[in-house]
């Protein structure tokens, strides 16, 4: 029998994925096939040709680099009973913890207060355990909420612990009944007193969230008299100490809200980030780091434990940067109205990716080494480390990479020597106030060489890839149950902004000098790695071939032109099979994903709406930022508690342009099939046939939301502005067909 100590913490486990090999094979022939009809047909100098020429071929490339990314999927296998057998619990190594939220009204407190008590009840010594809370909105409310939550957990925790309980987050435990029919009587009441107590809680909560001052400025929240969102001094509030270093109660809860100004930059969520990375290093200096979303809780209360498996075992320690959890949602609409649910996307692209050089880092969810986020490259030599850094706090350049506080240097020195500080010593707020000062980072490398960098709204994405770039890997953690779960947008409009900020800080990405093809060129970022990173990176890019294959069928009905074979051609079967092997495919990954067919046409649906409207918004949002006219802004996505209103998965309409294209794009099917029916077309050879019909009827289904929006009420009409807009550029865009046609 092999020894213990000497078997690995996790392994590899790699899936086959046959069936989708082998038909992601025949659609990239097809797609080879259909490009050399367009070669070697006779029709290949029109212009319908030549611009499905054009993006079929950028269809093909796109699918290349999906090929290549779902190729070879993997995850990992973690051995628990390994990892305590080799290291016992006293021994852990500590973890500190970043939780992040932005708004209140956008993400009520509630929900932050819940991944909080999810995370203060880990299945981890609590003497290795710092919960560090980020409020970039400086609320007075959120700091209430946390500090009442910080009563509630004294109770909460032990009786996690005490029952093995395994969703961790009150609000989502007490919402199954059942759960109080238990055998013990001593369960059942302390099951019924600590649902009374979070009810009053968050009663509390409720209640003060309904004021325009939460609580009275006096005391602790005296701080929060003269603050505004976008200007304030640090604030830094030490909600739970403890001080004596016990692993069986509540862990150390530090507020902090950095300090801002309005003419310095704040870089957002990795500004946010980085703040946080100084301050726990001050105070904690964990060589381990999970950050969370406010909306994510714990579903899985070993998962860092899980975490550690693969960070602390003998190759991970060497090549691992991240362990990266998958993300899940709670209480989804209905067969996933709105495509947001990301379980078959995962499944196939996420484990795609950590078959390769490591799936990218999400932004949420994810176990990070700290000595990595200070720059460090894969097999840091600690020997040479020790000699390099010696008297670190003293060198004036390495004072000018991290920043002139001498003890966060210092802690910096520890991490990169292996060392760790006293867990359980004083939390110093005096001196970690300087480091989360907005001038802090001036002439440093902090967002550059260091911590989250700076440069995109898709800072996670930048971020992980300089870590590949570096030559680290990352490994997918999944486990059963799921780790972490969290809400999704609620609605259409949270779903298409947020694909909007995606598309387009990953665009962002790709034309800076941060782009994965220079990872690969002048850094360690392996080919395949970097074929996946222009997939997610290309987004935006996406949207303008897909709306101009959109409305070719329409361009080519208006001018009785073609742009796919007769059906009398016998190549008519190519752009047929294609069609069909494609959607044949997805739905098989849909179905083994354990989906409806209901929800699989929703999310191919939405796949075309977000990458239409959504996505050609951010790409016009980046054309307009490099040309200089206008900045990136960032948009926080709304959490919010699941609803049960009888329209949940309709869509709901405003006078944003994000719903100007997909209008337009409807309108000019109709005008397009209008004119088929009434066969009102100019006498030209070769005219279009009943490909060009079915397709142009085509994106009018997947635009269905759309066409009822047109003739609804209220929200879920579309504005009238926004018809009369599209109203005129579908004209133009007539008035453009009959031009071509003149010449």
């Amino acid at each position: 029998m092999a020894n213990q100590s000497s078997l690995p913490l996790y392994e590899k486990i790699w899936a086959k994925h046959t069936f989708s090999r082998i038909m992601d094979s025949l659609t990239l022939l097809l797609l080879f096939l259909l490009l050399g009809y367009r070669i070697s047909s006779h029709n290949n100098h029109t212009f319908p040709y030549f611009v499905a020429f054009l993006c079929e071929s950028w269809f093909t490339i796109t699918w290349i680099t999906t090929m290549s990314t779902k190729w070879t999927p993997s995850h990992t296998k973690t051995f628990l009973d390994r990892l305590l057998l080799r290291v016992s619990e006293s021994k852990l190594p500590p973890l500190d913890i970043f939780v992040t939220t932005a708004d209140p009204a956008l993400e009520p407190p509630i929900i932050t207060v819940n991944t909080v008590l999810s995370l203060l009840a880990l299945d981890y010594p609590a003497n290795k355990l710092a919960c560090y809370v980020s409020d970039d909105g400086c609320s007075p409310l959120t700091f209430y909420a946390l500090v009442e939550a910080t009563k509630f957990a004294k109770l909460w925790v032990p009786f996690c612990k005490k029952y093995n309980v395994q969703c961790r987050a009150p609000f989502r435990y007490f919402c199954d009944e059942e759960m109080a029919n238990h055998d013990l009587p001593e369960f059942k009441q302390e099951w019924f007193k600590i649902k009374e107590e979070y009810e009053q809680l968050s009663g509390k909560i409720e209640n003060a969230a309904q004021n325009s001052i939460p609580c009275e400025l006096v005391g602790e929240f005296d701080i929060f008299s003269q603050t505004k969102p976008r200007n304030h001094s640090t604030i830094i509030k030490v909600i739970r100490e403890n001080k004596g270093g016990l692993s069986n109660v509540v862990p150390h809860i530090i507020y902090i809200s950095r300090e801002k100004r309005p003419k310095h930059p704040h870089h957002h969520k990795a500004g946010a980030m980085n703040v946080l990375t100084r301050i726990s290093g001050l105070m904690t200096n964990a060589p381990f780091i999970l950050n969370v979303d406010c909306d994510m809780y714990v579903n899985n209360s070993k998962i860092a434990l899980h975490a550690l498996c693969i960070l602390l075992d003998s190759k991970g320690e060497k090549e691992v940067a991240f362990a990266q959890c998958p993300q899940r949602f709670y209480d989804a609409v209905k067969d996933d109205a709105y495509g947001n649910q990301l379980v078959a996307l995962p499944m196939y692209i996420g484990s795609g990716f950590a078959g390769l050089q490591g799936i990218i880092y999400a932004g949420t969810n994810c176990f990070h080494r700290r000595k990595v986020i200070y720059g460090v490259s894969p097999h840091h030599d600690i020997q040479n480390a020790n000699k390099d850094h010696h008297g670190l706090a003293n060198d004036k350049e390495t004072m000018q990479k991290f920043g002139t506080s001498k003890g966060f240097v210092e802690s910096v020195t520890h991490v990169l020597e292996g060392m760790t500080l006293d867990f359980y010593k004083s939390l110093d707020v005096k001196a970690a106030r300087k480091v989360a000062s907005c001038d802090y980072e001036y002439n440093t490398a902090w967002g550059k060489q260091v911590g989250w960098l700076y440069g995109s709204t898709s800072e996670d994405v930048l971020t992980g890839l300089k870590f590949h770039t570096k030559g680290w890997r990352s490994e997918l953690c999944s486990t059963d149950p799921i780790a972490f779960m969290g809400c999704s947008p609620q609605d259409n409009l949270g779903q298409m902004a947020q694909h909007k900020r995606w598309s387009t800080g990953l665009l962002d990405i790709f034309l800076s000098k941060h782009c994965p093809i220079f990872g690969t060129l002048f850094g360690k970022l392996q080919l395949r790695e970097c074929l996946a990173y222009i997939w997610i990176t290309n987004w935006a890019l996406r949207s303008v071939p897909e709306i101009c294959y959109a409305l070719l069928p329409a361009y080519c009905i208006i001018t009785n032109s073609n742009f796919l074979p007769n059906q009398q051609e016998s190549s008519m079967w190519i752009p047929t099979t294609l069609f069909v092997i494609y959607n044949i495919s997805n739905l098989f990954e849909h179905i083994k994903s354990g989906l409806s067919i209901r929800t699989w046409w929703n999310n191919q649906r939405m796949g075309r709406i977000t990458t239409m409207n959504s996505c050609f918004l951010g790409f016009l949002t980046i054309l307009l930022k490099h040309l200089r006219i206008s900045d990136t802004p960032f948009e926080i996505t709304k959490k919010e508690q699941p609803s049960s209103n009888e329209n949940v998965g309709r869509f709901i309409f405003n006078e944003s342009l994000i719903f100007l294209p997909g209008t337009t794009i409807l309108m000019v099917q109709f005008i397009a099939l209008f004119m088929s029916l009434l066969e009102w077309q100019p006498l030209v050879s070769n005219g279009y046939g009943v490909g060009e019909v079915f397709c142009s009827g085509y994106v009018v289904l997947c635009y269905l939301p759309f066409l009822k929006g047109l003739f609804g009420k209220g929200k879920y009409g579309i504005p009238l502005s926004t018809i009369c807009k599209s109203t005129v550029l579908a004209f133009l865009f007539v008035h453009f067909c009959s031009k071509t046609i003149a010449n």
